[in-house]
């Protein structure tokens, strides 16, 4: 096996037994790392050091990382102005808070006969939420229901 030394230095390739005892004579662990390498790469560490940085990486990583939510709000064809600019507000609100936003809008009846009436509104609304964000996917006809997804600008 492929020893390494406990500052990163190379010492050799040694048999199993020569680098248990290299390890004993540091007063430290002998750790496998690389299992998969022809020949194996062992490294001579304090393993509960080892351990212990490897979950503060972990830690760190799953600090920075950002989980993607993702609202709906619901609309109709025939939706009033005042309807309208209050969910409009909803959207804006989500998509400040770097939320993705999916629009949805149902049709009822006869309404589905108008498809573009939906996709004039989603535009619409894409439209006047411009600065806070982008179209994801763009308005498709999925049964009664018209769905885009809206994406925070970055």
């Amino acid at each position: 096996m492929r020893l390494v030394g406990p500052e990163g230095e190379q010492i050799g390739i040694k048999s199993r037994k020569e680098a248990l005892e290299y390890a004993i004579g540091k007063n430290l662990d002998l750790v496998e790392v690389a299992p998969n390498a022809d020949p194996p790469v062992c490294r001579v560490l304090d393993y509960g050091k080892y351990k212990y940085e490897q979950e503060q990486k972990a830690k760190q990583a799953r600090k920075h990382q950002s989980t993607i939510v993702v609202k709906e709000i619901k609309f109709r064809p025939k939706i009033g102005e005042h309807d309208y600019n209050t969910k409009k507000g909803h959207v804006e609100r989500f998509l400040r808070k770097k939320d993705k936003v999916k629009v949805t809008i149902m049709f009822r009846g006869r309404e589905v006969v108008h498809p573009k009436k939906g996709e004039e509104l989603l535009r619409r609304l894409a439209d006047d939420v411009a600065e806070l964000g982008v179209i994801e996917s763009e308005p498709n006809l999925d049964g009664r229901n018209m769905v885009m997804v809206l994406s925070p600008t970055k």
